[in-house]
């Protein structure tokens, strides 16, 4: 009875050792928004997916709100090895690979739905190739992210922004966009933005629909200016370092499981998108849609040809770009 105890007991074990899966791994993943930001959601996502995908053998952890760092500190911490997953607005990248400076150009997509598509095509891919040498893995696009300007004064063409003190991103394309405008493209961090427009320091900044009405400068603006001056990719990577530990099985598991997040994200940041819009109007915000919206692009053609310049291998990839852009 006891030698049969015995065996029972140990087939129990073995058998509970068989469906525990093995060497099972847990990653982190980080990024700078809020916990309702297209990138929570599409990182939340992409655990999700990933653990049903794995049988539970692979897990993320999802860090909200800058606690891994700041999205550069991250990126670092990347092509270091020491950091597993980012999610990042593509600016940020431009000091370490330094291709994606071509995404700075202004006026380089017409829409989000079309900067989608073609990053998501071949010419997209191009610049996924170039992330290895960087010790970085492209997993996937989130969506493309439209940077409008907003504020104290309606812009409808060139003339109306020369002046104007503007929070943009500190990354080159945009300041240098902005300067050709004849702004004054001042830095300063998001943070301290909403206080420095109510208290007039600064005429306006330049952010997405769905930001401008949750971080609340529907409060302190009047005006949001549908210029998109820049439409900027997103995405999701994965330290080279961290990737190459995988068997070729699991890295296409965790490629599958990001496709399927990125979608989910992209259409999140539609929904978005679309809220804010519909909450600005109701709100007594004037969205203005530039009458010469031509003047801006004009004015920001030197840009475009110094930033290509810059970037290694830029008039190729900004070629593959401008030629997704023309297919029917």
């Amino acid at each position: 009875m006891k030698i049969f105890k015995k065996i029972l007991g140990a087939s129990i074990m073995a058998a509970f050792v068989c469906a525990a899966p093995a060497h099972a791994v847990n990653m982190d993943v980080g990024h700078t928004l809020t916990t309702d930001s297209p990138f929570h959601v599409g990182a939340q996502k992409f655990a999700d997916v990933l653990k049903t995908k794995s049988n539970g053998k692979i897990t993320v952890s999802v860090f909200p709100h800058s606690q891994l760092g700041g999205e550069l500190t991250m990126i670092q911490g990347a092509v270091a090895g020491a950091t597993d997953l980012v999610i990042t607005g593509q600016p940020t990248l431009n000091g370490i690979v330094k291709e994606f400076l071509v995404f700075d150009s202004p006026f380089l997509f017409d829409s989000v739905e079309q900067a989608n598509q073609i990053l998501n095509g071949p010419a997209g891919d191009k610049f996924m190739e170039v992330l290895p040498k960087y010790g970085l893995v492209g997993l996937g696009w989130f969506s493309a992210i439209e940077r409008n300007v907003f504020g104290n004064r309606p812009v409808n063409s060139a003339e109306d922004l020369k002046g104007m003190k503007i929070r943009v991103i500190q990354s080159p394309g945009y300041v240098e966009s902005y300067k050709a405008l004849g702004a004054q493209a001042t830095p300063m961090a998001y943070s301290e933005l909403y206080l420095a427009l109510q208290q007039k320091v600064l005429d306006g900044g330049e952010t997405t629909p769905d930001q401008f009405v949750s971080d609340k400068f529907i409060e302190v603006s009047k005006y949001f200016n549908m210029t998109h001056v820049n439409i900027h990719p997103a995405l999701l990577l994965m330290s080279k370092d961290r990737w190459d530990r995988f068997s070729p099985e699991e890295q296409k598991i965790i490629k599958e499981s990001a496709n399927e997040a990125m979608a989910y994200a992209r259409d999140y940041y539609k929904k978005v998108y679309d809220e804010g819009m519909k909450t600005m109007e109701t709100k007594g915000v004037s969205i203005v849609y530039p009458s010469n919206l031509d003047s801006l692009v004009q004015a920001t053609r030197p840009v475009v040809k110094k930033l290509v310049g810059e970037a290694p291998n830029g008039q190729a990839l900004y070629d593959a770009l401008i030629a997704a852009k023309q297919k029917p």
